[in-house]
């Protein structure tokens, strides 16, 4: 006997995940965790003829995930689409007109608890003014995507809330044995209860119903000390093996929540599901998005598999139409002065301390950056495609761009300031310290030059404070990124 069918009774969601744009049609995919046994009603989409049907993705501890994939038609010009379900709940989409290029928000930590607050007071992930700032600049601007660099969940939280995972990972020693059981269903469950908190404050539901998102991984989503433990194991060694089981639950959480799916059955999107990686691309026109997952492979000695590697070529020749690629990176791959800021790191507090290790240019990396490098500019020479990258910002969170020349290759670097408040008051000294370090310009290869340069408003290099990169392009193809600081009347702009 089929399941009866009922309004659904919605603990999460929708929460909207982009998937790409075929034929003149947009294509997108809306999550919902549910209480109890019920299936959904199908979702009605304006523009599309037949109602869409739930997918059962997961359940866990009798919530049940459900998936609604569909694609709307595009028309001249942008449109307002609305979905929902009969006689429930209904949510607007911008969906963007044929020819029109994509309007991004790039954002990092939305999910992470705002600058040493207290539980109870900001633990529940960004700050609600935040996303209602988001959600008023969409007003005018009318975002196509989000991009979430990284930060989703507060992963030191969620360890802090599982007891036996917390006393492995801060233990080495008993990292040496064979993981102690129930301690990744542990995790597991911490993460999702984490995530429902996160989620579900009535700004953060508008926005991640009424913008799709694409998000990345980093550091920040596994946890201070998984990311250190799983970041520099060896493979194969026994704390590597103790390890797995708790990096296998956070990835297939982050995998459930940040892509909307499951393992044994990823959408077009996750052009990294054939070397096991949570890589994702899509075209938009002319404007192509690649975002790369660090972590999955990741060990002491690399950031990439081999295997990651080869199929890179394949990935970035996709884009080989496009006129701008935009790559998303959770940790920056390009730095300021990276060694002197390492070397800054040995006299921050130890929460802090990991953060400056976990970029491509941080010592015992250089290779393997120079690689990364070498690879783009090989596909931007011969493609014409200018590549700018994107991430979380630098040195406390500090918003911010650099620039790296030399070799016929111009490629940016945008910094995106923390998505959440901070309690640690501007001006501090670590702030002090960094930003005369930023002004030195780099030279990390033969014949090449990085620099910072300069926000023409107020001379600053770094931004300090919550907020967001506005991006946007023009007829031309021109990438317009504009850092937009709640409260801040300065207008940081960046055109490439």
């Amino acid at each position: 006997m089929a399941p009866r069918r009922a309004e659904p009774s919605i603990l999460l969601g929708p929460i909207l995940y982009f998937r790409g744009e075929q034929r003149d049609r947009w294509w997108l995919s809306a999550l919902f965790v549910l209480d109890g046994e019920v299936e959904p009603d199908d979702l009605r989409v304006d523009g599309v003829t037949l109602p869409v049907p739930p997918r059962h993705l997961t359940h866990w501890r009798h919530r049940q995930l459900w998936r609604f994939d569909f694609a709307v038609p595009r028309g001249m010009r942008d449109t307002d689409v609305t979905y929902g379900f009969p006689d429930g709940p209904r949510w607007t989409v911008v969906v963007p007109g044929r020819h029109s290029l994509p309007r991004i928000a790039i954002l990092y930590g939305s999910g992470m608890t705002g600058g040493g607050a207290p539980e109870g007071r900001g633990s529940t992930g960004a700050s609600p003014a935040l996303w209602s700032d988001l959600l008023a600049r969409h007003s005018p601007d009318r975002y196509h995507l989000i991009v979430q660099a990284g930060g989703q969940i507060d992963g030191d939280a969620v360890t802090a809330a599982a007891p036996q995972a917390n006393a492995l990972l801060s233990d080495a020693s008993r990292r040496l044995g064979p993981a102690l059981p129930g301690v990744a269903e542990e995790l597991m469950a911490a993460g999702f209860d984490r995530m429902l908190r996160t989620w579900s404050g009535a700004a953060a539901a508008s926005a991640l119903a009424s913008i799709p998102s694409v998000m990345v991984w980093d550091g920040g989503d596994l946890g201070r000390l998984l990311a250190s433990a799983w970041g520099g194991r060896e493979e194969g060694d026994a704390a590597s093996r103790s390890l797995r089981p708790l990096f296998a639950a956070t990835r297939r959480q982050v995998q459930l929540f940040q892509t909307g799916s499951v393992a044994d059955s990823p959408p077009d999107c996750l052009w990294g599901s054939e070397c096991g990686t949570l890589a994702q691309g899509f075209t938009m026109g002319e404007v192509g998005l690649l975002t790369l997952d660090n972590w999955s492979d990741r060990n002491g000695r690399r950031m990439l598999s081999e295997r990651s590697w080869s199929m890179l070529p394949d990935w970035l020749d996709r884009f080989a139409a496009c006129r701008h690629l935009i790559l998303v990176s959770g940790g920056p791959l390009l730095t300021p002065a990276a060694a002197l800021l390492d070397q800054l790191g040995g006299v921050l507090p130890s929460r802090l301390r990991g953060r400056f290790g976990d970029h491509w240019s941080a010592p015992g990396r250089h290779a393997e950056w120079e690689r990364m490098i070498g690879t783009l500019a090989e596909f931007s020479r011969r493609s014409g495609c200018r590549i700018t990258v994107a991430s979380r910002g630098i040195a406390g969170g500090a918003g911010a761009r650099g620039v790296l020349r030399g070799g016929g290759l111009e490629m940016w670097q945008l910094y995106a300031p923390r998505f959440t408040t901070t309690t640690t008051p501007a001006g501090g000294w670590r702030w002090r310290l960094a930003e005369p370090l930023a002004t030195r310009p780099d030279h990390p290869l033969p014949a090449h030059r990085f620099e910072m340069p300069p926000f023409a408003d107020g001379g600053r290099r770094l931004l300090y404070g919550s907020g967001w990169i506005a991006c946007s392009f023009d007829a031309k193809g021109q990438l317009h990124a504009r850092w937009c600081l709640p409260g801040d009347t300065g207008r940081y702009t960046q055109a490439i």
